[in-house]
């Protein structure tokens, strides 16, 4: 227990930190946006080290064999990583009114309560009982075409990414990547740039814009680049569990 308060005071702190003011703000402009680092040089390692461990995962995808591109990836298992299960506690009210706004503006009837065992409740009254959080790891020539991580009926419109190596010293290339459909438009693409313990927080489906009728719907997608060198992980920290 002593440990689990001290990384709760820890991931307190820092998020208290990140100018959430401004995180809104991208995210209605662009449909992401970055925290600086929220883990340090150490934490990152560590979480690196849990690939190998198996007794920590539920689930195992090579990428390759459901053509989501190459590399791989692991699902947490319950009880999630105390780091982990903090993050995304601790994250998730920062987002709900931002989510709840950005669902009446398109009009859906969803609402999101402000504390995440509240979500997960309901998302268990689905029948969507699946830890989503994951680690993802990438090696030489590794990419993750675009996608959206939608697991079932329930899904909260913003996740989280935090990049667990250093660019330029653990891996080349391997740049974060999301795109933007508007309705009767080409696609809009964006390359997000990222230190090692930082995230990126981006919307999973779709997201509103302002029109001149109102608003209308964007749809997004996010992936990631090939990987030039070296090896890649990520910690991905998705607020809605899956079927």
């Amino acid at each position: 227990m002593a440990a689990s308060a001290e990384i709760e005071r820890a991931m307190a702190g820092r998020l208290e930190g990140v100018d959430w003011q401004g995180i809104e703000e991208q995210l209605d402009a662009w449909g992401h946006a970055t925290t600086g680092r929220l883990l340090t040089a150490a934490e990152a390692r560590e979480a690196r080290g849990w690939y190998d461990q198996a007794e920590r995962f539920r689930a195992r995808i090579v990428m390759r064999r459901h053509g989501f591109g190459e590399g791989e990836y692991q699902y947490f298992a319950n009880p999630l990583p105390e780091l982990v299960a903090a993050l995304r506690r601790r994250v998730y009210p920062r987002l709900a009114g931002i989510a709840n706004r950005w669902q009446a503006a398109l009009g859906l009837p969803q609402r999101f309560p402000p504390e995440l065992e509240a979500y997960l409740a309901a998302c268990h009254q689905a029948g969507q009982r699946r830890p989503t959080p994951l680690l993802l790891k990438y090696g030489p020539g590794d990419y993750n075409r675009l996608h959206q991580d939608l697991y079932g009926a329930l899904h909260f419109p913003l996740q989280m990414a935090i990049l667990l190596s250093a660019p330029g010293e653990d891996f080349e290339g391997g740049e974060f990547v999301l795109t933007e459909q508007r309705p009767r438009s080409q696609s809009r693409a964006d390359v997000v740039p990222l230190g090692q313990g930082e995230a990126v927080i981006f919307a999973v489906n779709r997201r509103p814009a302002a029109g001149a009728r109102g608003f209308y719907r964007l749809t997004m997608r996010h992936g990631v680049s090939r990987i030039r060198a070296g090896e890649r992980y990520t910690l991905g920290i998705i607020f809605h569990d899956a079927a």
